[in-house]
């Protein structure tokens, strides 16, 4: 029994000393969104504070274990009023839910370089699973600081009423369908 336990152990740290972690590249990464606007217009923000962590030991980041950290606070529409009421808790209560977070519970490849990314999305204090699309963009070494990079660009769509975000506001005024749209670079943690 003893002999079983240390090859589990064993197995174990030898699988976590291969993993990599990869944190995103605030200068060259972005989350953003979209929303329609009376049903004919669209408005685009984006969130100006955030972070990305990927843990995988594959060189396809198919084990890939991925959360996002969005701080609410940071939401940027480039329209000062808009921004303080969709802080408000008329929409995000940034003041009661100060972040957004995603985490992954599976990053399944599909045809070519594109992806399946499913987890629970936490904001407005509910968490609902979702599942998104991702492209792995390549990977390149970063000739300025001789570094591999990893590029995802990842999107999806989510129902705000299903959060309980803006729930005052009927789908006419401001829609309930809201695009996701992520460009993440990511360097390895040494």
């Amino acid at each position: 029994m003893k002999r079983a336990s240390l090859s589990i152990l064993l197995t174990f740290f030898a699988i976590a000393s291969f993993s990599q972690t990869w944190v995103s590249d605030h200068a060259h990464s972005h989350l953003g969104f979209s929303i329609s606007h009376l049903m004919i217009s669209e408005v685009t923000g984006d969130f100006k504070q955030f972070e990305v962590k990927a843990i995988s030991s594959k060189p396809d980041f198919s084990d890939a274990n991925i959360e996002l950290t969005a701080q609410i606070a940071s939401i940027n529409t480039d329209e000062e009023k808009r921004d303080t009421h969709l802080k408000s808790d008329a929409f995000f209560d940034a003041q009661q839910f100060p972040t957004l977070v995603f985490k992954s519970s599976s990053f399944k490849p599909g045809k070519g370089n594109n992806y399946k990314l499913k987890g629970n999305l936490t904001m407005h204090g509910v968490t609902k699973p979702v599942v998104l699309d991702a492209v792995f963009k390549g990977k390149v070494t970063n000739p300025m600081n001789k570094k591999e990079i990893v590029v995802f660009s990842i999107s999806g769509v989510l129902s705000r009423s299903e959060f309980g975000i803006g729930t005052k506001f009927p789908a006419a005024m401001a829609g309930d369908e809201v695009t996701l749209i992520a460009n993440v670079e990511l360097s390895p943690v040494n």
